[in-house]
């Protein structure tokens, strides 16, 4: 399998959804805190996927 970079939308994407589950896992928007795990999850899963697939 070989690695390819992903694109730069791919890798924006997966860093604000990164960034929103730190913000709900530490408490700062309360509202997000039940959904922390699964945005960390789905921003990794996207840069993984933008890893693997090329042109993703």
């Amino acid at each position: 399998m070989r690695l390819t970079p992903p694109t730069k939308v791919v890798f924006w994407i997966s860093a604000i959804l990164t960034v929103v589950a730190l913000l709900g896992a530490l408490g700062v928007v309360a509202a997000l805190a039940p959904y922390a795990a699964w945005l960390a999850i789905a921003g990794a899963a996207i840069l993984l996927a933008g890893n693997a697939l090329k042109g993703f």
